[in-house]
């Protein structure tokens, strides 16, 4: 009898866990924030139905492709730049490479992403947690899902420029870069050097091509 109370309540645990590690579903068909300049509202507030127009629910910001960097630029649309996505459990992303440009490994703690490629050829792929990688050349029109959590990667590997279209099942999905994470986030030196046989001075250096400054 112990076993089963203790094993039903290891379950339930686990089921509360998983529903807190989601987006909520929302209580009414849509929320439009009534202050979209307080995102640190959580949750914003919902304009009055009444109030709500179609241009809530349109967003053209992704017409273009956003701000090159390193031949890679991206444009995140989550329910902070378009309110008409909150409450909703999803959000979007469109990237755009040039010939040879990449997007470097990273990963989505809080969701599951879909990668259409509407232009190029791009070389794609995952690494699980056993450390295996998933990788290939997907062709335009082909999709490709990285499952949450999972580091995963992109390099335009055609003739000429590529654009992908990533969707998110979390309206915040975050991001977080492995090179930025690893090596501008203040780790101590010490255990970077450590971790990949570095000395100070080959560690410096990464810092300083990576673009990122010296921590004291």
């Amino acid at each position: 009898m112990k076993i089963i109370i203790m094993f039903l309540t290891i379950f339930f645990y686990t089921e509360i866990i998983h529903l807190a590690s989601s987006d909520p579903d929302q209580l009414q068909d849509f929320c439009i924030p009534h202050n979209t300049s307080s995102p640190s509202s959580n949750p914003l507030p919902c304009k009055n139905s009444t109030l709500v127009k179609v241009e809530d629910f349109i967003y053209s910001g992704i017409k273009n492709p956003g701000k090159f960097k390193n031949g890679f630029a991206g444009v995140s649309v989550t329910s902070e730049a378009f309110p008409g996505l909150n409450t909703l459990g999803m959000s979007f992303v469109r990237a755009d490479f040039d010939v040879g440009a990449i997007n470097v490994p990273h990963y989505h703690p809080r969701a599951t992403e879909t990668a259409f490629l509407l232009k190029g050829k791009m070389y794609s792929g995952f690494v699980d947690s056993q450390n295996r990688v998933f990788a290939k050349v997907i062709e335009e029109g082909e999709v490709m899902v990285f499952p949450k959590g999972l580091v995963h990667f992109q390099m335009n590997v055609g003739d000429g420029k590529a654009t992908i279209l990533g969707s998110f099942n979390s309206q915040n999905p975050g991001v977080v870069r492995i090179p930025a994470a690893v090596f501008g986030s203040g780790i101590a030196e010490e255990l970077l050097e450590k971790a990949f046989g570095l000395n100070s001075k080959e560690t410096k250096k990464i810092r300083k091509k990576l673009g990122f400054k010296e921590h004291k």
